[in-house]
């Protein structure tokens, strides 16, 4: 399992590398002018989708579906499978893409009330929406595919997959941009082809493991219906936690102009650490727990479970304290150029330490979810992430006169800390998840260590950057001085155990050499 989170959490980093060099250009090219703004919205419609449809309620199906068919019926077994799942997707997501290009006008009118009175902003949304809607259809195919290839502990070419968006996005805005009538429609015609170069490199990939999948005829089969019994659950919890975003969103076009693209770069950079620790955890524990609970192995289960929320701990809560308490000059070194000011800096920085808070939660909600989705429950997170929405809205609305843009960051991150205490708690009174020795050790320890970075960082910012404003060689040194203490005093304390890591890495690199 953690070879597998390595893997995914090392081709996710190189994805957000790339996002960054990806959302560095577009800072400086569009700041958070209309453009902008309008770029942003027109993104989310189609990511809403691919969520709601992809990668959240059809993976928390599909992976131990087609798993538990993988170790019982065989690989035969599980192509027939993927090939059904795969007829059915084509079917239903043509339709849903279809629609959308027909009703954007009307999706924009609720998903962006705030762009309704500026008409050449909302009209240029409905263009971009357009242009990048068939990516919905592209990249919920890729993440079926996907979905195939983590059952069979191949987390490789599903992980690489994203690096090709930020590719064909940094590509098409430096290449196109000159020919279109402005630099948001170069940028959405580099998604579109992204979603087709994705599409094609996880089908070559399921073929070298001997997955040639075929397209039949569209049928509603036994297996069929199991799967879509499954995931209506699923889909409605994916639709709760879309909803969270989409909140987020009418919220942003509701606040002062620019506001929906503060709070773009604001997660972008709290996704980084989210995309590479929590996602890979969650991504490699879904199949890992899966498998002992099919060998009715609970032990092994609760094992797996532990060691996940320590690796997410002892990586996001660093990340956390950092971003928290440097929110303003990681903005600074990485957009303040062209069109993007010290200004827009400092506002994108509070809403960035407004994310962060949440960042530790935010990952367990990734790792605690696979505890009810192995057992066959998608129930109960529906329920929960419904509790989780209602909550955010009425601190949406609570914070954002007050808070401006910070409020939705900060809503999300207290809704979120609720998510994740509620699953943790049920899985506790169910007899699914107890902290072991080794957890009720390393925790409080983590926690310490956390607590000295946070002195060291404060006091840095004290004696070096009295006025905020950070040049590279000064971010730099603050880094490593939140590092140094982290690292160090984690190691004092025997908060985590770097011969762990090292062996860890070592199997990795046996592994890749004889591969």
């Amino acid at each position: 399992m953690m070879r597998g989170a390595f893997t995914v959490g090392m081709w996710t980093m190189a994805s957000r590398v790339l996002g960054f060099a990806r959302d560095i250009l577009i800072a400086a090219i569009l700041g958070t002018g209309p453009v902008a703004d309008a770029f942003f919205v027109a993104l989310r419609l189609p990511n809403l989708f691919r969520r709601l449809f992809g990668e959240g309620a059809f993976n928390a199906a599909f992976v131990p579906s087609i798993s538990g068919i993988l170790h019982t019926e065989g690989v035969a077994a599980a192509a027939g499978f993927a090939e059904e799942a795969t007829a059915v997707m084509i079917f239903w997501l043509g339709g849903i893409t279809l629609a959308g290009e027909i009703f954007t006008p009307w999706l924009l009118y609720a998903l962006a009330p705030g762009f309704a009175g500026n008409h050449a902003k909302f009209t240029l949304a409905v263009a971009l929406t357009r242009i990048m809607f068939p990516y919905l259809f592209l990249i919920c195919l890729t993440a079926l595919f996907s979905g195939v290839l983590n059952a069979m502990n191949r987390f490789a070419a599903a992980a690489a997959a994203p690096v090709l968006f930020n590719v064909f996005s940094i590509a098409f805005m430096l290449g196109l941009s000159r020919y279109a009538p402005n630099p948001g429609y170069a940028l959405a015609w580099g998604v579109t082809a992204s979603g087709v170069a994705q599409l094609f490199l996880l089908i070559w990939a399921a073929r070298r493991v001997g997955m040639r999948i075929t397209v039949p005829r569209p049928k509603l089969t036994p297996r069929m219906r199991t799967l879509f019994r499954r995931m209506t659950p699923g889909l409605v919890g994916a639709g709760v936690t879309q909803l969270n975003v989409s909140i987020d969103i009418i919220i942003g076009t509701l606040l002062p102009a620019g506001s929906v693209s503060v709070l773009y770069y604001a997660d972008r950079v709290n996704q980084l650490p989210l995309g590479v620790i929590g996602t890979a955890a969650g991504t490699a524990l879904l199949p890992a727990i899966t498998r002992h609970i099919a060998l009715r192995e609970e032990g092994a289960a609760l094992n797996a479970l532990n060691r996940a929320l320590e690796g997410v701990l002892m990586l996001t809560l660093p990340a956390a304290i950092g971003l928290s308490l440097a929110g303003r000059q990681v903005m600074d070194v990485l957009f303040v150029r062209g069109a993007f000011s010290q200004h827009t800096a400092l506002l994108a920085g509070n809403s960035l330490a407004a994310f962060a808070l949440g960042l530790p939660v935010f990952a367990l909600v990734k790792v605690l979810t696979p505890g009810f989705f192995a057992r066959g429950d998608t129930v109960t997170p529906l329920k929960i992430g419904v509790a989780a929405v209602a909550l955010n809205l009425c601190m949406n609305l609570l914070f954002m006169h007050p808070l401006k843009a910070v409020g939705p960051a900060l809503a999300t991150s207290l809704s979120s800390a609720f998510n994740a205490a509620v699953l943790l708690f049920l899985l506790h009174r169910r007899g699914h998840f107890a902290l072991d020795a080794a957890a009720r050790r390393r925790l409080p320890r983590l926690l310490l260590a956390g607590a000295v970075m946070a002195g060291a960082l404060w006091a840095m910012k004290v004696f070096v950057l009295p006025h905020g404003k950070a040049t590279i060689p000064q971010f730099l040194l603050l880094t490593l001085a939140g590092g140094i203490a982290y690292g160090g005093s984690g190691i004092l304390l025997r908060a985590f155990d770097l011969s762990e890591l090292a062996a860890l890495l070592r199997r990795r690199r046996r592994k890749t050499g004889q591969g």
